[in-house]
């Protein structure tokens, strides 16, 4: 943002944040205006993007940034500086540049320990990207859990629904009712109850996840990939074999009737 010039004639320019620009001149372009940085004159040249606020809680746009030539000679008395940016041409040569970074910092401090630390983006994205691979594997544990409690809910529900009504099974099998009719009956009633069921909390999840989008800004993805596969667990999971008694019928001794559980 700013030119070689700029540094070398300790120039008195400055380029302020969102939150800055706000504050010192609501309503009008800053750019051309003049701030008294310790009593100086600063021309303001430019007005940064806004970022918000950092994971810290730290407002980034309440800044101001001047060239460290203009920052070590008219603001403070300091002659060092604590850190420097450095971008490079393009992403094929960080690691080459710093490499460089390293060795020509080596070569000034003169000193037998690295008294610096250089890094690139690649490694603070690396790190990034491994604390996101924890939580995703947290998170799928606790999903887990969750689609487990709920397929064992779904069963406990058919069978409690299968042994109320041993009465309604053994009069349609008096009347003519086949084994394969009632089972295939039970089937049906489970697929139905666990499929709306279904609809309806991936319907929730849905809006829901939108809904807190929308109110804190915050970006959500939706894959659709997820969805199946957490219904395909639940299926798994609540599909379980429940043997019911078929009741004493006319003509029959007692005896047992499998129903299988489909989530």
């Amino acid at each position: 943002m700013f030119t070689e010039q700029d540094v070398r004639s300790i120039a008195k320019v400055a380029v302020i944040g969102k939150t800055v620009a706000d504050q010192l001149y609501p309503g009008q372009d800053p750019v051309g205006q003049t701030i008294r940085i310790r009593n100086l004159p600063f021309k303001v040249i430019g007005v940064l993007e806004s970022k918000g606020f950092n994971l810290f809680g730290q407002d980034q746009d309440d800044t101001v940034i001047v060239p460290y030539s203009s920052h070590m000679k008219r603001i403070t008395t300091r002659t060092f500086v604590n850190s420097i940016l450095v971008e490079s041409a393009s992403a094929e040569v960080i690691d080459k540049v710093q490499n460089d970074i390293t060795d020509l910092l080596k070569t000034r401090h003169r000193s037998i320990e690295q008294d610096f630390t250089v890094r690139n983006q690649v490694e603070l994205a690396q790190a990034a990207t491994a604390t996101s691979k924890i939580m995703s594997v947290l998170l799928t544990i606790v999903a887990s859990v969750s689609l487990f409690i709920g397929g064992i809910g779904i069963m406990n529900i058919m069978l409690v629904s299968v042994t109320e009504r041993t009465r309604e099974i053994g009069i349609r099998m008096a009347v003519g009712a086949r084994a394969r009719d009632i089972l295939i009956q039970f089937l049906v009633e489970a697929v139905t109850l666990s499929a709306f069921g279904g609809l309806v909390g991936i319907a929730f999840g849905i809006v829901s996840s939108q809904v807190v989008a929308h109110a804190t800004g915050w970006p959500t993805l939706t894959p659709f990939a997820w969805i199946g596969i957490a219904c395909l667990s639940s299926a798994v999971i609540a599909s379980s074999p429940v043997f019911i008694p078929r009741g004493k019928l006319p003509g029959s001794t007692r005896s047992m009737l499998c129903v299988t559980n489909s989530a």
